[in-house]
């Protein structure tokens, strides 16, 4: 036998997941809130003749009489040898909002917000001044939705990629989204896109030092050090080891702290209260009422959402074309093409509404039933721990459709109007196997910071012995944790 290198032909199965278009729809409508969805459904209306606004009429028996021999399989691939599938009233969604539930002209509360410019479109418009791929401004645009509503992102790079494969079918390495998160933590304010503090506090003192050019032994670049090599030590405030550790004179050292304590940790938090100063409207998804019986009725906000039917000049198109099968041109036959094109473009986009709306009412009243109290009472301490699981494993859908449905969405209620992710904090278990809300124990955590004698303030150790005394047994750490998410400096800092 030759010598030589062989090459060796295997080959070995793989399950890969994709989505169809109609899934892809529903997703993609599922993530709009209501004002969105309403241009969605305006500009689909203008795009697909098929697609008309209006009710549809009660008398269609003329269009039913071929009903018996249309199929549907699981896909959602309709065979078009008779118009029933696209004619009986199933056809036509129910998305409109229930105007039984509230008195006849009433119309839901417009609460103001001031805010003229979301922090997505904000971000957007910076990414739009980048010279980049096609492929990199879609990672960098996921990204963005991603951040949370301090400017951070919390999710891990691994975790996205697989977002994007399933949900958009695009394929992106960790090497390419850390670097479409390099150009978005290149965005103003500083800070924006850090995966963690110390990243965030990192990139706002780069981001000095690329604009101000010090000095090698210059201030800007002892903060630099002390974040990157003494991030733990600082966070718990052991000043000597670093000073020990760095071999920094006293002056230089407290200077430094200072300068660091006036960083922002949490950028998009700052962004969203500097965006202009117009009011516009938040425009609540849903509408809670509660009774003073104990009843919680909930309806979907689509009151300016325009009805959707199909297209009755389309459906009588297509029935002529149908009668006269056996003697269609060439012409014809493309025409009839085209028709049923737009149709099944146009019943899949009703399709996807009417999930849409199953999908966001069912999640709203699995929050609604896990959080009742809150919605009985509108006491902000009655809400319990809860986390995306909770609500998937109650409604039976998943992980990320919960997320989907959560971000971006408001609720109104008796009490005001909320963002869903309000809902959702974690909890924390004491040692007899209590839950207790993470953010009942921030709202007892800043009492007692409001309520100290401003000439003495409270140390972390003694706000962790009050917080005992009122039955929230937590460790000091945790009182620090929870201290710094709220943006409340240490006690020395507060007199």
């Amino acid at each position: 036998m030759a010598q030589g290198s062989r090459q060796i032909q295997t080959q070995a199965q793989q399950q890969i997941q994709t989505l169809s278009p109609q899934q892809i729809l529903v997703v993609k409508l599922l993530e709009l809130p209501a004002v969105e969805l309403e241009d969605r459904v305006r500009a689909e209306l203008l795009e697909n003749p098929a697609l008309e606004e209006g009710k549809e009429e009660t008398s269609n028996d003329e269009y039913t009489e071929n009903s018996e021999n249309g199929t549907e399989n699981d896909e959602g691939d309709t065979s078009y040898d008779s118009l029933s599938d696209y004619l009986n009233e199933d056809d036509i969604p129910d998305y409109k909002l229930q105007e039984n539930n509230r008195t006849k002209g009433e119309q839901p509360e417009e609460i103001p917000f001031s805010d003229a410019t979301s922090f997505y479109e904000t971000l957007k418009e910076q990414l739009g001044e980048r010279d980049l791929t096609e492929h990199q401004r879609e990672l960098a645009e996921y990204l963005i939705g991603s951040l949370d509503d301090d400017g951070l992102l919390r999710k891990s790079l691994d975790s996205i990629s697989d977002e994007l494969a399933i949900y958009s079918g695009i394929n992106a390495s960790t090497e390419e989204l850390e670097k479409a998160l390099k150009i978005i933590q290149d965005f103003d304010p500083a800070g924006l896109g850090a995966r963690n503090l110390q990243e965030c506090l990192l990139i706002q003192i780069q981001r000095k030092i690329e604009q101000q050019h010090p000095a090698p032994d210059s201030l800007l670049y002892v903060e630099e050090k002390i974040i990157a090599e003494c991030y733990e030590e600082f966070t718990r405030k052991h000043w000597d080891k670093i000073q020990q550790k760095l071999n920094l004179d006293d002056s230089i050292f407290q200077q430094a702290v200072k300068e660091i304590c006036k960083l922002n940790p949490r950028p998009g938090a700052s962004l969203g209260e500097a965006i202009g100063k117009n009011m516009q409207q938040i425009i609540p998804d849903f509408i809670v009422d509660t009774y003073d019986d104990g009843t919680i009725n909930l309806t979907l906000n689509n009151r300016n959402m325009p009805e959707l039917r199909m297209s009755r000049d389309f459906t009588e198109m297509v029935e002529e074309h149908t009668k006269n099968k056996a003697n269609q041109s060439k012409e014809s036959k493309e025409a009839m093409m085209f028709l049923k094109q737009k149709m099944d473009a146009a019943q899949g986009f009703i399709d996807a509404v009417k999930q849409r709306q199953n999908t966001l009412m069912t999640t709203m009243q699995a929050i609604i039933d896990l959080q009742r109290p809150f919605f009985l009472e509108g006491d902000e301490s009655l809400l319990r721990p809860m986390i995306l699981k909770d609500v998937a494993e109650r409604t039976g859908l998943d992980i990320s459709t919960i997320s989907r449905v959560s971000n971006s969405k408001y609720v109104q209620t008796n009490y005001g109007i909320y963002p869903l992710k309000f809902f959702f904090n974690d909890g924390y278990t004491t040692e007899g196997g209590e839950e207790m809300s993470v953010r009942e124990i921030r709202k007892i955590l800043k009492e007692c910071i409001d309520n100290e004698d401003k000439k003495k303030p409270y140390t972390d150790d003694e706000l962790t012995e009050i917080l005992k005394e009122k039955g929230y047994p937590i460790a000091r750490r945790t009182v620090a944790k929870y201290r710094q998410q709220m943006n409340i400096p240490v006690a020395r800092l507060r007199r």
